[in-house]
């Protein structure tokens, strides 16, 4: 009887062993291997969604068994990796010493802890009618430049202790009927095969400083949501309903689907530079007639796609010289990335896929659950920490309560352990393309931070994306000095359809591709009044970081996805300013942010302005009418002190002339005295 995972498609037959444990001489003393377990392999409540009879929606939380998983890298020989579970009894995983790949599983029935261990050899894991697949033509692949050849890291065979960055990767799975009912509809198994699964690629990716961390699972348990019988099509449907559904319901920076049937010859198939995208991190692997350790390696493979990384070509090589990296699109037998890889994920995932750079690792993965650790957990109204911190929180008791009086402990919108009123910002906005959020008067918590919807415009041709204007002026600027500037459309045209290290459209392998006329604004970033090099980055090359920032606009209507010039429908939009009335605009979310003076969610009714998303602003004033006519009263009161100065200055002159011939009566009067 085999393990309902098992697949006994093996070239060789498997070797049995009895693992020995290894002690400790002494305290002071460590065996030669470096012995780690992973608690933060899953979320806290891992998610997992199933569907009931009558096709609802079911979702559970599920306390994971697998604070048992271990990872071992062995020192002296750091190209070295073991990933293995130890929930099944014994010991399930992949072992890969030096360039040789093993799959190691408990053998049943066995009384003495025997296994087996099967090399994953050439023939095991070249799968010639079983190769990897990606799609492009969507327009959202940013290749990275490399440098010139004579001096590429195409050409570089060491690299080790270059990769000093951490990235993380939140992943959410989706199993199909198919293979849900090749487990033999038993949960609980295929969410052990899917948990050291994600234990194998969490493993490979360790060398490039990031972590895979698993988020949430859905299983179809009653039948598939997606068609998944045509390749590129099941692609194409699997990501469109992602988009529609999980994307709601799991936190995630890419959602994988697995299958147990065969893609025409493709182990899976999955989107080149899609991470971060809501339409596009996505990919599809088949379990079909494959070892675990190859699906492991499978599923690093395409979560590497979408991280930006393409096939490798004969100039790419990993550890050794060794050719046949984990990029290969024909033959992965071994767990390593090459110089390609690198350069590639560098190009695209470090520069462009933000949501790599953050996570809710520190509080939504498994930790030891306890007052004091700084974390707010289930039960507890605060956390301040040490007992140290606790005597500085004028907010937080030690005991993980609120204070005598106190409303809060944290959050933007706590102020001094008392809720901010309503209608209190807790968080400006940053540039032209970012929008204002209010607290509501009864959360310590300030709403998500919301922004302008991708595509709207800003400054002199361009649009908002991703809360930034990419403005090629700025952009210049920010590259080269305040005295840079965006070159004319005349030198974009001549210089970026030449298709060399100065001028192109990215790469394909080691060569550089020309721009078409009507894309030569979407490639190779062009500026005038350039009077500084820049200090660039560990890692950075002059040529492999100027890109034009997507999605920079390249005619009307027109922006840059992909070194293509493509129209602005293009852009993920389920609003416009025509569903907010003309009186607001969209936001990332799709809904409108209403002016001053028009309430959400459509801007019908008058009201304070804001959106549902960004909580409340504060009330309108209303104006009493006397105030409006105070101006009208002024200008009257200064008319009327006017009018009368103008009388006042006129009465004099008039008594003047009415007493002006009294002097010739009094001189004839006196003239006449002096005659008698």
């Amino acid at each position: 009887m085999t393990h309902p995972a098992e697949h006994p498609q093996y070239h060789s037959p498997p070797e049995v062993v009895i693992p020995l444990k290894v002690t400790h001489p002494g305290r002071s003393m460590k065996p030669p291997g470096q012995l780690s377990y992973k608690p933060h392999l899953l979320s806290r409540h891992l998610p997992v969604f199933t569907y009931s009879d009558q096709g609802a929606l079911l979702r559970t939380s599920l306390l994971s068994r697998m604070t048992a998983t271990i990872m071992v890298m062995w020192r002296g020989d750091p190209e070295s990796l073991v990933a293995l579970s130890t929930c099944s009894g014994g010991f399930r995983g992949l072992l890969q010493i030096n360039d040789v790949v093993y799959e190691i599983k408990p053998m049943i029935f066995s009384t003495k802890f025997e296994h087996l261990v099967y090399k994953m050899d050439s023939e095991e894991t070249q799968f010639p009618n079983m190769k990897s697949g990606f799609m492009q033509e969507e327009e959202i692949v940013h290749q990275f430049e490399f440098q010139e050849i004579g001096n590429s890291t195409l050409k570089q065979s060491h690299y080790d202790g270059w990769w000093i960055h951490s990235f993380f990767v939140e992943i959410a799975l989706v199993v199909d009927n198919t293979l849900y009912n090749h487990f033999k509809r038993n949960v609980s198994k295929l969410q052990e095969d899917v948990f050291l699964i994600v234990n194998i690629v969490d493993s490979i990716y360790q060398v490039m400083g990031m972590k895979v961390l698993l988020f949430g699972m859905e299983i179809w348990t009653k039948r598939n949501q997606v068609e998944v019988d045509a390749v590129r099509r099941s692609l194409r449907d699997f990501c469109h309903w992602k988009a529609n559904t999980i994307d709601a319901r799991m936190a995630h920076d890419t959602v994988h689907l697995f299958i147990n049937k065969t893609l025409r010859g493709l182990s899976g198939l999955g989107y080149v530079a899609g991470m971060c995208r809501s339409h596009f991190s996505c990919a599809v692997v088949t379990f079909a007639n494959k070892t675990l350790a190859i699906i492991g390696i499978a599923v690093a493979h395409h979560i590497g796609h979408n991280l930006g990384m393409f096939h490798d070509t004969v100039l790419c090589v990993c550890s050794a010289g060794y050719y046949r990296c984990i990029m290969r699109h024909d033959n992965p037998p071994i767990a390593q990335f090459s110089n390609c890889s690198y350069s590639y994920f560098w190009g695209y995932s470090v520069q462009q896929a933000k949501c790599l750079q953050y996570t809710v690792y520190t509080k939504d993965m498994f930790s030891r659950k306890r007052c004091g650790n700084g974390v707010v957990e289930e039960g507890e109204e605060c956390d301040c920490g040490s007992f140290q911190h606790c005597s500085k929180d004028a907010c937080c008791l030690t005991n993980c309560s609120l204070s005598f009086g106190s409303t809060c402990a944290f959050g933007l919108c706590c102020k001094d352990c008392k809720f901010l009123p309503s209608g209190e910002m807790c968080r400006k906005e940053v540039n032209e393309c970012d929008l204002p959020e209010w607290c509501n008067g009864s959360s310590h918590m300030c709403p998500d931070d919301v922004y302008v919807e991708d595509g709207i415009p800003c400054n002199d041709n361009a649009y908002c994306y991703e809360k930034r204007c990419n403005d090629r002026n700025a952009q210049c600027r920010q590259i080269f000095g305040q005295k840079a500037k965006n070159a004319n459309d005349s030198c974009y045209k001549q210089v970026n359809t030449q298709g060399d290290r100065f001028g192109n459209c990215g790469v394909e392998g080691p060569t550089y591709l020309k721009c078409s006329m009507l894309d030569s604004l979407c490639g190779r970033i062009q500026c005038d009044n350039v009077a500084e090099i820049p200090l660039l980055t560990e890692h950075s090359t002059v040529h492999g970081t100027r890109f034009t920032m997507p999605p920079a606009g390249c005619g009307p209507e027109h922006v840059c996805i992909g070194r293509k010039c493509v129209h602005l429908s293009r852009l993920d939009s389920n609003c416009s300013p025509k569903f907010c009335n003309m009186r607001g605009i969209c936001n990332n979310k799709h809904h409108c942010h209403c002016n001053y003076k028009w309430d959400p969610p459509n801007c019908l009714k008058q009201g304070n302005g804001g959106s549902v998303d960004s909580g409340p602003p504060p009330k309108r004033k209303r104006i009493k009418k006397i105030y409006l006519a105070l101006p009208c009263l002024i200008l009257l009161l200064i008319l009327l002190c006017c009018l009368l100065l103008l009388c006042m200055r006129k009465k004099p002159k008039e008594k003047k002339e009415e007493v002006q011939p009294q002097p010739e009566k009094l001189k004839q009067k006196t003239q006449t005295q002096h005659g008698k």
